[in-house]
């Protein structure tokens, strides 16, 4: 389906987390009259009953990643099965039926609760600013190759977190600059660096809007079945203290994420 330069710029300025959704109802309502050009008459006329519907389109929750089934192709590690977990708990949940007793007047995307997952830290579907992001993570370690200073990790590194000493037969990784990539791992010829670790890094409390926030970090690499005690307690935490329509952020923020991860620290590390 072709558009028109003045369409594409007014389904730009839609708001990222419903574009998508937006722009395939455009085409399709376009193709149902027969037409195979979009301009901004097509446009505005899908916004205006895209908003004028929206409360029927929200299901309570949003899930999303950056490629989908095809994959991440700079993957530290693939989370397509925990999304099927994720999406399977978010349901079981009927976060639409919460919202629809906790908030007044008519629901909004905004008042979904959003997960989102990155095979890689590239973090593409932008978890930083969801209220549950989780980011493939692959942590190497040295082993006892010798190195033979071929400096293709060096290269690979973006961070600038490996060095290579001549007088050393290891590279050197600074983990304060290392992001977990695992890319280092894959290029290295020898096996002097290899994966000494693989699971997902996991950000609470993200948003976007009137008052932003980047979601917290929890320190460590965790497991699924960790990642999903997580997403369980926070569930819990969201349901127990959300009302008319308080977002996670805002609770986190209010609790403090130390005093919510107290207690499970030492169950979730890996």
């Amino acid at each position: 389906m072709k558009w028109t330069d003045e369409a594409e710029q007014a389904i730009k300025k839609v708001p990222f987390f419903v574009r998508k959704r937006v722009k395939t109802r455009v085409e399709n309502e376009a193709a149902d009259k027969g037409k195979n050009l979009i301009t901004i008459s097509e446009v505005k006329s899908t916004q205006k009953n895209f908003l004028n519907k929206m409360s029927s389109e929200i299901k309570g929750y949003q899930i999303d990643t950056c490629f989908g089934q095809n994959g991440c192709p700079n993957k530290a590690n693939s989370g397509d099965n925990l999304l099927k977990k994720i999406e399977q708990l978010l349901k079981k949940e009927d976060l639409l039926g919460f919202l629809k007793q906790n908030v007044k007047g008519d629901l909004k995307f905004h008042h979904e609760f959003r997960v989102t997952i990155a095979d890689c830290p590239n973090a593409c579907s932008q978890p930083q600013i969801k209220d549950i992001g989780i980011i493939g993570a692959s942590k190497p370690g040295i082993t006892i190759e010798e190195c033979t200073k071929c400096n293709l990790c060096v290269v690979e590194c973006k961070e600038g977190a490996i060095k290579i000493d001549k007088n050393k037969n290891a590279p050197d990784i600074d983990f304060g600059l290392c992001i977990l990539c695992g890319q280092c791992s894959k290029v290295c010829p020898t096996g002097t660096i290899e994966e000494e670790n693989k699971g997902f890094k996991i950000l609470l409390g993200g948003k976007l809007g009137r008052h932003p926030r980047l979601a917290t970090e929890l320190t460590g690499i965790y497991s699924e079945d960790h990642i999903l005690d997580i997403v369980k307690k926070c569930l819990k935490l969201y349901k127990n203290k959300s009302t008319n329509g308080k977002r996670f952020a805002e609770i986190v923020k209010s609790e403090g994420i130390e005093s919510f991860i107290k207690n499970g620290r030492k169950a979730w590390r890996k």
